[in-house]
């Protein structure tokens, strides 16, 4: 007896799913194409009703006048239903947003899940980061300084030479001061 959990299988074939599939996606697009259509229609009817063609050959200046103001006063009156819109938009956004902060609450604390500890190395995290543009490899160490005990030693040196810093300035100011810094320097090798 097969067992109760098992999914049954499906009595329609592979091909006969991709047809279904290819004429319920070329039913959509086709209502798509008529949803478009009847929206620019009813754009049309609609800024029809609202703006009726405009008729200025052969009015005077009082007449072309008053059509402006009236073409002022129906821009105002426009205006402020789009202001209206605009800030119910933003009210119902500013009420969804709370509503899904609600929600979150309900449904208690998020908790965080287990992170799994992975080793990867530079040139892996490079190429995950960088994609195909990361070529060759990056040896980290490579680019480290080398430290001498010799530079660590002359280092100190230098340090215990200082003193006081009033003489120091005294000392190499001029010249003779800028020579000696050079030469201090291991220029005159």
């Amino acid at each position: 007896m097969p067992p109760r959990d098992a999914k049954p299988k499906s009595k329609i074939s592979a091909s006969r799913k991709l047809s279904l599939k290819i004429l319920l996606l070329s039913r959509a697009m086709e209502d798509l194409e008529k949803e478009k259509l009847d929206r620019d229609a009813e754009k049309v009817r609609y800024l029809g009703e609202k703006l009726p063609p405009l008729q200025m050959s052969g009015l005077q200046l009082d007449e072309l006048q008053k059509l402006c103001k009236q073409l002022h006063s129906r821009i105002d009156i426009v205006d402020e239903e789009r202001y209206d819109y605009e800030a119910k938009v933003v009210k119902n956004n500013r009420d969804i947003h709370e509503l899904k902060l609600k929600i979150q609450d309900l449904g208690g604390k998020f908790k965080k899940p287990a992170l799994r500890k992975v080793r990867v190395s530079a040139d892996e995290m490079m190429r995950a980061l960088l994609g195909s543009k990361h070529k060759g490899s990056m040896d980290l160490r490579a680019n480290l300084k080398s430290v001498k005990k010799e530079d660590i030693k002359q280092e100190k040196v230098l340090t215990t030479e200082v003193g006081d810093w009033r003489k120091n300035v005294e000392a190499m100011s001029g010249m003779e001061g800028r020579k000696k810094m050079f030469d201090a320097a291991g220029g005159a090798q």
